[in-house]
């Protein structure tokens, strides 16, 4: 594989198919080609392979079968079909054999096959997180939950102290910080607004530390960097064999943080299609796992983030009203930092102090014309 690009092989017995999609996609994948099914089995037994793009349509086997006996051997690697033909039948044998992620139809376009075989990466790279992560919880102690105990309450008193975001004694942020402090022992949910960089995060944490729910799990996500498929696994699990690479049950973090609180950030982001599943689990406090056929009841309070406007989003159709409403219970505006420049000398003081820290470095401080040169 190449240092620095995914490697992705594509196995199609055209030629000429070959060489354009190893063209189109050469600039952003580290490309391996095969017009066999004997060479494809060779490169991956010789490489390390995130994604296989195959013909559905080939002599003496398909596309659908080849990858089923790929997953049986390298259950790890993304499965994707790419054909000419819609034949129903073939989809659904694809994607119940073969755990296949996705089905391009050709004539395929260019920008979106990347798309598709990037998020396909995106899948790959989670899936051997989790990996590692279930590794090593079973490795863990059981001074681990002692451990965890005690950071989450070293958590929860800097956030009672200065609800763990630094400001001025006289800063616009003192009203935003007054109404979360007012508002985190009701169990209502939140919507953040603000530009990026606000520090809705931090916001979100004050709430989840000053509630009844500080001692249990405060679980984030970002809905703007995660395609739908990856988005609906990561929130509320899935079963083992629902999709390509679900090799084993997965606990969503709507499950992880049962009892605490779930921060979702970029909600604004989100499709229409996602944002009806979303709207369900507000409404009857359940969460349907991916190839489940069961619910699961939790408790969680939601808090969200956005830097567009949802009420304009609203009257455009372009985000559900009735969502909308169940997300913004409460909604608080975090101010931008022009907007509290006094508030500048005190963040570059802490920073500076926690450089300090981080580096074993001393310094006597910051000139008062770097201080003004950055409040302006």
């Amino acid at each position: 594989m190449s240092d620095s690009l995914p490697t992705v092989l594509i196995v199609d017995d055209e030629v000429r198919s070959l060489e354009a999609l190893e063209r189109n996609l050469s600039d952003d994948f580290d490309v391996k080609t095969a017009a066999t099914v004997e060479e494809a089995e060779k490169i991956l037994n010789d490489e390390w392979v995130q994604i296989i793009l195959c013909d559905q349509r080939m002599p003496d086997i398909t596309g659908v079968e080849f990858l089923a006996q790929a997953r049986e051997k390298w259950p790890e690697v993304i499965r994707i079909i790419i054909s000419g033909y819609t034949d129903a039948d073939d989809i659904i044998t694809g994607i119940n054999d073969a755990g296949i992620y996705q089905y391009i139809t050709k004539p395929w376009q260019p920008e979106k096959l990347t798309l598709t075989l990037k998020n396909a990466v995106r899948l790959f790279e989670l899936q051997r997180q989790n990996e590692l992560l279930a590794i090593e919880l079973k490795m863990s102690s059981p001074s681990a939950e002692r451990i965890v105990g005690s950071r989450r309450q070293v958590l929860r008193d800097k956030h009672l102290d200065n609800d763990g975001i630094i400001r001025a004694e006289d800063s616009p942020m003192n009203a935003v910080c007054d109404t979360l402090r007012q508002i985190a022992t009701y169990d209502v949910s939140v919507l953040l607004t603000g530009e990026s960089g606000t520090g809705k995060e931090l916001a979100a944490r004050a709430l989840h530390y000053n509630s009844l729910r500080w001692d249990k799990a405060f679980v984030v996500e970002n809905c703007g960097a995660v395609p739908d498929e990856l988005l609906e696994s990561e929130l509320f699990g899935h079963k083992k064999g629902a999709f390509t690479g679900a090799v084993e049950d997965h606990k969503g973090l709507f499950e992880r943080a049962d009892g605490g609180t779930v921060f979702l950030d970029e909600i604004g982001e989100v499709s229409p299609a996602f944002q009806v599943k979303l709207l369900r689990v507000l409404q009857e406090g359940e969460i349907r796992p991916v190839g489940s056929s069961q619910t699961r009841k939790v408790d969680v309070r939601v808090v969200a983030a956005t830097n567009r406007d949802l009420e304009a989003g609203v009257r455009d159709g372009r985000f559900r009203k009735d969502l909308y409403f169940r997300l913004a219970a409460v909604t608080i505006d975090m101010p931008a930092l022009r907007e509290r420049r006094i508030d500048i000398p005190v963040l570059v003081d802490h920073l500076l102090k926690a450089a300090m820290t981080s580096l074993g470095k001393r310094v006597s401080g910051i000139s008062r014309e770097a201080i003004e040169c950055l409040k302006r």
